[in-house]
């Protein structure tokens, strides 16, 4: 039996996961994501969303740090 493409459940998000489905809405692969999984992106796409990914949280650190 094939493995399911990692089509994010929207009832079940982890932290890490709701904030990967947003830089994806704001980079434009929103919908692809939701149609096909996280598998159907390319090594591009995926690295945009990680790098993206990282930023937010050396920023919000740094951001707990100054507090």
């Amino acid at each position: 039996m094939p493995k399911k493409d990692n089509i994010p459940d929207l009832n079940n998000l982890s932290e890490d996961d709701r904030i990967k489905l947003e830089i994806a809405e704001e980079i434009g692969i929103y919908d692809k994501v939701m149609q096909s999984g996280w598998r159907s992106l390319s090594a591009k796409e995926s690295g945009r969303i990680g790098g993206l990914l990282a930023r937010r949280r050396r920023i919000e650190k740094t951001m707990e740090d100054k507090s």
